[in-house]
């Protein structure tokens, strides 16, 4: 309930008052029961009221009993989250992300309002009452949201392309994950230098940003600040957002920001971890980023029990370290940036047998300057190869390896 009045407050609302429901189960007209529908109405009346937020999800019959009983405008915490999104959102390819969430959300929730809706034709053949506008409504969703999907297919074939250019280069990639105020943000700032936008508010960043960053053994790689995870994160999000959680997807390894002051985080700890694996990165390396360590007032020395005192069980593919940070004061990233080093040092190279068409010189020349070429020979306008290449150069070639 914090953390609904925490996102009521991100979105601009004053939180009167608080009400908690305990039953068997949940009511299937009106989810919290009559009871309690009835104590909902006396305090919407005596705080004049002109909002009721609800943790939950609501059915659309559920919420539309309840407005009626009420009086008063109901949102369930995915319509909450949706308006979040769309205020936060700033690039074209955000504003198309949280548009399709809210029309897929929306679409189930459409309701008609009986004949007077219905459009009555005249004239033979046309009598009778024609097409409703709610039939209406949906088709135009249905057109909207298709035209959405292909212009978010044409984004994620930019993101694609702009992943693969980064990838000819082959620099390791670095994804800062976390639930959300984790302050993934404000590492991103100290680590890049960058200036992206980072407050106390929930979903402070939404759009993905990637910079540059040199480590401290001279070596670079990029570093992609993504927007926050939380409790659940609505579905419809989760599909709109495929584009930009692919920068998770393809990361070489994941920075993950845990707020170690807060009391909850070994819940939003395990929330992240469980995303992660619905999403397929639950197996890239993680280094966990003990975040705001300066609120706890302890030391900053990494000790092996640290991870386990403040999370219990440490999540993360076996061998993920914990290293105890402030990103607003700056304490610590020696110790995070040789962890990171350490991390990404595993680059074996494996003997692999390639067959390349002849006219894509850049990868052979990405063969020629990354990788150590045994054998090779031209057969047929191909070029066959045989070379010890480089983990972080393999996945660039997959589509030529024959063995």
């Amino acid at each position: 309930m914090e953390e609904l009045a925490a996102l009521a407050e991100t979105a601009g609302a004053r939180v009167e008052e608080t009400i908690l429901q305990a039953r068997p189960a949940p009511d299937a007209a009106t989810l919290i029961g009559s009871g309690k529908i009835e104590q909902l109405r006396a305090s919407v009346h005596a705080h004049q009221a002109d909002l009721v937020l609800f943790d939950s999800d609501l059915t659309p019959t559920q919420q539309r009993n309840i407005e009626r009983a009420v009086d008063c405008k109901i949102l369930d915490r995915t319509q909450l989250i949706l308006d979040i999104f769309a205020s936060r959102a700033r690039t074209r390819e955000g504003q198309l992300q949280v548009e399709l969430a809210q029309l897929n959300y929306l679409l189930p929730r459409l309701t008609g309002k009986g004949i007077e809706m219905s459009r009555l034709g005249g004239g033979i053949g046309t009598r009778g009452p024609g097409e409703t506008q709610l039939e209406m409504d949906r088709r135009r969703i249905y057109r909207r949201i298709k035209k959405l999907t292909d212009q978010l297919e044409h984004v994620r074939a930019g993101r694609g392309t702009q992943r693969r250019q980064r990838q000819s280069v082959p620099l390791a990639t670095i994804a800062l994950v976390g639930y959300t105020n984790a302050g993934k943000s404000t590492l991103f700032n100290r680590l890049t230098g960058a200036e992206v936008p980072a407050d106390a508010r929930l979903f402070a960043t939404l759009d993905p940003t990637v910079r540059h960053l040199t480590l401290p053994s001279r070596r670079n790689v990029l570093v992609s600040d993504t927007v926050g995870f939380i409790r659940n994160l609505p579905t419809t999000l989760v599909k709109a957002f495929r584009a930009t959680l692919e920068e998770v997807t393809d990361a070489s390894l994941l920075l993950h920001v845990v707020d170690a002051s807060s009391p909850y985080a070994p819940h939003q700890t395990a929330h992240v971890a469980k995303v992660l694996t619905e999403i397929g990165a639950d197996q890239t390396r993680q280094i966990l980023a003990l975040n705001k360590m300066d609120a706890l007032g302890e030391s900053l020395e990494p000790s092996s029990n640290l991870a386990e005192r403040i999370l219990g069980e440490v999540p993360g593919p076996k061998g993920s370290e914990a290293i105890p940070i402030s990103a607003r004061t700056g304490a610590g990233l020696d110790a995070l940036f040789a962890a990171i080093d350490r991390m990404l040092t595993v680059n074996s190279a494996t003997r692999s047998k390639y067959r390349i068409p002849a006219g894509n010189g850049a990868v052979i020349h990405l063969l020629h300057e990354h990788a150590k070429v045994l054998a090779s020979r031209f057969q047929d306008a191909t070029w066959e190869v045989e070379a010890e290449v480089p983990e972080s150069v393999r996945s660039r070639l997959t589509p030529y390896c024959v063995e």
